[in-house]
């Protein structure tokens, strides 16, 4: 895989596509280490599955060649089960015994890798001292449409598939949408991203390594899985999950102060408290929980907060108000500089030199 650092001293000013951001590492190149989300064609077939096939076609479409490491994994598999055993444990120690992370590591997470990266945040350090090894020096985590507070469509799904009954036809729409099909040969991970079984997984972990969140909100699937989240979604994930809401209730924006759509004004749906170390940054109101991970632009984004503190340093983009309408009827929204011409993902990668 192509190797992408973090370049000490390097000025954010100068950096391709101009994302404007303050931040510098402070010591060495920090290594980016990719972690896909949940793949539901897996479910169908778990003996014949490509895992780390399916993990390189994941990120084919931009992230694929902008990284140092990719941790697989199957959907068909718990967190807690083999996930962790068959298939983080043996990244991790490859990882440390090549001392990767020496200088410092980055997660870039979509979707359920939001979660196995809590989980794997929670407990690598224990791990790998108890093999006799030096834990993981991770800085900081990116998670782009995050469902570390579960999906009611996880909910929905896992009641439909397993409890034998008859579903309606919207449910069976909503299984023919998301998961591509109405049956499966295994629930696996679906069951951990149920909405209490996500917000139980890992809750606390001791590491204060700081989780930047980049949230999509736009309807995927002809809108129909939209109709069983709550609040703004991206389709998939509702905005309690992916803004990192310390709750799951029904939120129209991460930021009291700026809608999704970067109107500035007070909002008394927002999320009102957030897990420990988890920082709503972008806010992409044209982008659905699939296209945000990939290159193409979407239209103009705006941010929830703003020079959040990495490693000593502030991470933020930088931002520019404009107002629409006219007399009476004027609004004003706040919008991150050059994001009508590039997408989320490349504003994310223009951090990483």
């Amino acid at each position: 895989m192509k190797r992408s650092r973090w370049r000490v001293g390097q000025s954010i000013g100068a950096l391709v596509l101009c994302a404007l951001t303050s931040f510098t590492a402070y010591s060495g190149d920090y290594k980016t280490i990719l972690i896909h989300g949940f793949n539901p064609s897996q479910l169908a077939n778990p003996n014949g599955t490509d895992v780390v096939g399916d993990g390189q076609s994941y990120w084919s479409s931009y992230w694929g060649n902008k990284a140092d490491e990719r941790i697989d994994w199957p959907s068909y598999e718990r967190i807690e089960g083999k996930i962790a055993s068959q298939w983080l444990w043996p990244k991790l120690k490859q990882f440390s015994e090549s001392n990767l992370c020496e200088p410092g590591c980055v997660l870039l997470t979509h979707s359920t890798g939001d979660l196995v990266a809590r989980y794997l945040i929670d407990n690598q350090a224990n791990w790998l001292e108890n093999a006799g090894l030096q834990p993981l020096n991770i800085v900081a985590t990116f998670d782009l449409a995050g469902a570390g507070g579960g999906s009611e469509l996880a909910d929905t799904a896992v009641s439909a598939l397993t409890s034998g009954k008859v579903w309606s036809e919207i449910v069976e729409e909503v299984l023919k949408e998301w998961l591509g099909r109405t049956t499966v040969e295994a629930v696996g991970v679906l069951n951990d991203l149920k909405v209490n079984n996500a917000r139980k997984l890992a809750p606390l972990p001791e590491s204060r390594a700081p989780r930047l969140r980049f949230v999509a909100n736009s309807d995927d699937y002809y809108g129909i899985t939209g109709l069983f989240l709550k609040g703004d979604h991206d389709g998939v994930v509702s905005s309690h999950s992916a803004c990192g809401a310390s709750k799951a209730a029904k939120f129209g924006s991460c930021s009291s102060q700026i809608a999704m759509d970067g109107l500035l004004e007070s909002q008394s749906d927002a999320v009102s408290g957030f897990m420990p170390y988890h920082y709503p940054l972008i806010m992409a109101d044209g982008y659905t929980h699939r296209n945000i991970r990939k290159g193409e632009n979407q239209g103009k984004v705006t941010v929830a907060q703003n020079n959040i503190n990495v490693a000593g340093r502030n991470i933020g983009y930088e931002t520019f108000d404009k107002t629409k309408g006219f007399w009476i009827f004027k609004e004003k929204y706040r919008y991150v500089k050059n994001s009508d011409n590039v997408s989320v993902s490349e504003l994310v990668y223009s951090m990483m030199p």
